[in-house]
């Protein structure tokens, strides 16, 4: 069965009956390593075709679908058709025209892709693999076409008509009128790389950019002066850019194993709902160095005014400053009873409900029950949607280390609506299994129902790189002088400053660190307190000091772990901290390096990964 972006069920509402049949023909008749995309904008400028069919071994074939009865065509000609619509006579374009046309423009941007051009051989400069286009007349039968001459103006093996996809069409037969529309085939069979390739030109929503700038790629390929087309590309994989496309209304739930790209798609279906929703978004997340990233992301997006984005707690105060509601002041603490007013105010009815379109919650592992509760009271509940993000993994905040309630008990209701995202894509194989051997005692996968959470087990999406380096130094100071040495090395191979992180398990360290690494002319900016977080600025060129809890969420292609010897261990927190220095440490893309100076627990455990 072929794949078909969106899926069927999340897309049928919108379909033509002829797209349908379509899209169902394209599912049963083709063999599963076909893909096939529907209504999705072409293109920077989101032009659109109803259907475009990828295949190894045929090509790039794109479909109109046109539910014409044969009595509602007045007039024909090659480039337009005159329609008896129910307002009267309509011309539009003819379809082979239409079709003709977006496939020529994506032409021109697959084109200029040296890795999507043939190297040598009869075929030097052209593309690399054949494409084709056609049209499906969903209500005509092939004789009807014939007979009315609409061969003479749509050329007749680029048509497609009704009692050709009839579900009872053998598949061959039904595969055989697919290509034939094409001009002129050829034997291809297109690597992986390629088709990743097509899907990054064909589709700029799907490009992952780094950290530095933003969640999405977003240049275009047809601007007026187009830009660089990079030899190495990021982009959603199939499973990700399935799952973002075929969002729904109503609740959702991913549960995500660690770079498994969960924000990625939160900010894809941000980007989606903005364009759609007349009410705003609300973006929230427990870490703060987290949502300003996030909050950055949505303003080079130009979208801020439509997605607002909160650290939970600043969110609370705003709705507190907003409304004109007393905030709390006294002993105890500050933050409980901050949550605890807002949950007040709503209940008295001096904070409203359903104030927003969509509510997307991201580290959902690390908010109470009250909190998610009264995050769900803040949706529409006429057509919101709602989306929590989950990684048990990386429950650093909560004592058992998972949730001890049930998704509906705080009115979450996403039972058949639940997502898991296993394959980590952040960390090559050798981070992620160093990572995880450290780990797995703590990190024992579990299955539950759908109103749970599971604890998810990584699996490395295959990609290499250097060993992870532990290094066992003499002191502190010797740490922090193979800090530097190591950084400005990989400054000497071409790393920015900007791509390196810093985890560092207590503030003082954080201190400790950028002195020493500011002595030695290094850039550095610390996140150690509330001002230093918000103000983080990930395209700024310097090295980024924090805390393990602040890097959470966030990736860098260098992370340096000093002092992990120091962690404070007791029977209580050796699960925690565990768990903490394992999300430290998948914030890694392609460089981990942990140091120490101590003899400890996790210095004897790591040193024998």
């Amino acid at each position: 069965m072929a794949s078909l972006i969106p899926s069927l069920n999340s897309c049928v509402g919108r379909m033509q009956a002829g797209e349908r049949r379509v899209a169902e023909r394209l599912q049963s008749h083709l063999e599963d390593d076909y893909l096939c995309w529907y209504e999705i904008p072409v293109g920077k400028r989101a032009r659109y075709t109803d259907f475009i069919v990828l295949h190894p071994g045929r090509g790039l074939l794109l479909l109109e679908v046109k539910d014409w009865k044969l009595d509602t065509i007045r007039a024909l000609d090659r480039a337009t058709v005159t329609l008896l619509t129910g307002s009267g006579l309509k011309i539009v374009p003819n379809p082979i025209e239409q079709v003709r046309q977006c496939a020529y423009r994506l032409l021109k941007v697959l084109d200029r892709d040296p890795q999507l051009i043939q190297p040598d051989g009869a075929r030097r400069g052209k593309l690399a693999f054949p494409y084709g286009y056609g049209v499906v007349l969903s209500r005509m039968t092939r004789r009807q076409f014939e007979a009315h001459g609409l061969d003479q103006v749509m050329p007749a093996h680029q048509v497609l008509c009704a009692d050709e996809m009839t579900e009872s069409v053998e598949a061959e037969a039904f595969q055989k009128r697919l290509w034939d529309m094409f001009n002129a085939p050829f034997p291809v069979q297109m690597t992986l790389p390629q088709i990743d390739r097509v899907r990054w030109h064909l589709f700029p929503e799907v490009r992952v950019a780094g950290l530095q700038d933003g969640l999405f790629d977003a240049s275009s390929s047809e601007a007026a002066s187009p830009p660089e087309i990079p030899d190495v590309i990021r982009l959603m994989d199939l499973q990700q850019e399935q799952l973002a496309r075929s969002l729904g209304a109503g609740h959702r739930v991913i549960h995500g194993v660690a770079g498994s790209g969960k924000t990625m798609i939160l900010g894809y279906r941000c980007l989606h709902l903005a364009r759609q929703l007349r009410k705003p978004i609300l973006v929230t997340c427990f870490n703060i160095v987290l949502a300003t990233h996030l909050r950055r992301i949505m303003q080079s997006e130009g979208v801020e005014d439509q997605v607002h984005v909160y650290h939970f707690h600043d969110w609370c105060g705003e709705q507190l400053r907003r409304y004109h509601v007393t905030s709390p002041i006294g002993p105890g603490d500050y933050i409980d009873a901050l949550v605890r007013a807002v949950i007040a105010a709503v209940d008295k009815g001096q904070i409203p409900r359903a104030q927003y379109g969509a509510v997307m919650i991201d580290e959902g592992q690390d908010f109470d029950a009250d909190w998610l509760r009264l995050i769900v009271q803040m949706l529409d509940p006429d057509d919101g949607s709602l989306l929590l993000l989950y990684d048990d993994a990386q429950s650093i905040y909560r004592p058992k280390g998972t949730l001890d309630f049930a998704l509906s008990s705080v009115g979450i209701q996403a039972r058949g609506r639940t997502s898991i995202l296993r394959i980590n894509y952040r960390n090559t194989r050798e981070i992620l299994d160093f990572s995880y051997r450290f780990a797995r005692h703590y990190l024992t996968p579990g299955e539950t129902d759908e109103d749970h959470v599971p604890l998810v087990a990584p699996e490395a999406a295959g990609r290499h790189g250097p060993p992870v380096c532990f290094k066992h130094c003499g002191s502190l100071e010797e740490e922090i002088a193979f800090a530097a040495e190591t950084l400005s090395k990989a400054r000497k191979d071409g790393l920015g400053w900007r791509d390196v992180a810093i985890a560092c398990r207590a503030r003082w360290l954080i201190d400790k660190m950028a002195a020493g690494l500011g002595r030695r002319g290094i850039p550095v900016q610390t996140l150690a307190d509330r001002c230093g977080k918000k103000a983080f600025d990930p395209t700024a060129d310097s090295v980024k000091i924090m805390t393990m809890h602040s890097i959470k969420g966030l990736e860098f292609p260098m992370v340096v772990i000093p002092d992990v010897g120091t962690i404070t261990l007791d029977a209580d927190n050796m699960a925690s901290e565990a768990k903490l220095l394992y999300v430290a440490m998948t914030r890694a893309i392609y460089t981990l390096v942990l140091t120490t100076h101590t003899e400890s627990e996790f210095g004897r455990r790591l040193s024998v990964i």
